[in-house]
């Protein structure tokens, strides 16, 4: 009874001891810990650290997307490597393609192959090639079910052969697993690949491991509005307004009278 009256009044005498020693000691006590500037300021060189107020550092090297004022919003100032990158669209056609020609331009110009996975609509050829896009370095995949989409995804990340990897996921009565989606980030991890996802608005209420998400919706006539919804570091404070250059562009107007090989003739992506 005595050591129980004991436990509930108060602390041993043991006990108290081992406060005291702590309460004395310097390390509970921030204030003087002394840190040389010059190994903070190479501590906060670490590239899995980032302030607060800036974008976080990337690892990989990013493809510029062509847009000045999105790439200030992107970090690595473009569109990732080795990462997964969403962009949700509440519908096809309203330039979303047209917004990723001037970087798959670019790495077409670089001599890298690009697979084009289950696009809802052919390709329209004659655009690409104005674009600067090798169509001889263009494959376009049609599967019939969306996981045979998240298969044909995942194997051509493991290829090691592409440098850009696009791929369409339409609204299904089912979420799509986050299992799927974090494969695909982990096979993207281990390339040198730009990895570009576009799925309904509607997946925004789902969780994903994408480094990077986006929302677009059209707004003038050949205008997009930007969402940053996710990013590494901080969290983007307005929406970005993008002018799509027109020679990027795709004409809805005219049929695709050459599409890319490998799929059916029908009405031409934007």
């Amino acid at each position: 009874m005595v050591r129980d009256r004991r436990s509930r009044g108060g602390l041993g005498a043991q006990q108290q001891g081992v406060v005291a020693r702590c309460a004395s000691h310097r390390l509970l006590h921030p204030c003087r810990i002394s840190v040389p500037v010059s190994a903070l300021a190479k501590l906060l060189e670490h590239p899995a650290l980032w302030r607060g107020n800036t974008l976080a550092p990337v690892r990989t090297a990013s493809v510029a997307s062509g847009f000045p004022r999105l790439d200030r919003e992107l970090p690595g100032g473009g569109w990732p490597t080795g990462a997964l990158t969403e962009i949700l669209v509440a519908g096809h056609g309203i330039g979303e393609v047209s917004m990723l020609l001037p970087a798959l331009a670019r790495l077409s110009s670089a001599g890298r192959w690009q697979i084009w996975i289950a696009p809802p609509h052919a390709p329209y050829a004659p655009t690409l090639v104005q674009a600067g896009i090798a169509l001889a370095r263009l494959i376009v995949v049609t599967p019939e079910h969306q996981c045979d989409a998240l298969w044909a995804i995942e194997q051509a990340l493991r290829s090691s052969v592409c440098g850009a990897v696009v791929g369409w996921l339409p609204a299904a009565r089912r979420a799509v697993p986050y299992a799927a989606l974090r494969r695909l980030q982990v096979a993207a991890e281990d390339n040198d690949v730009v990895v570009l996802l576009f799925r309904p608005a509607a997946a925004g209420r789902e969780s994903s491991p994408a480094v990077l998400r986006l929302s677009i919706e059209p707004a003038a006539a050949g205008h997009l509005t930007v969402h940053i919804l996710k990013r590494r570091g901080l969290p983007a404070e307005a929406p970005i307004h993008l002018n799509l250059n027109r020679h990027h562009a795709v004409d809805r107007r005219h049929p695709a009278k050459t599409p890319a090989r490998s799929i059916p003739t029908g009405e031409p992506i934007n």
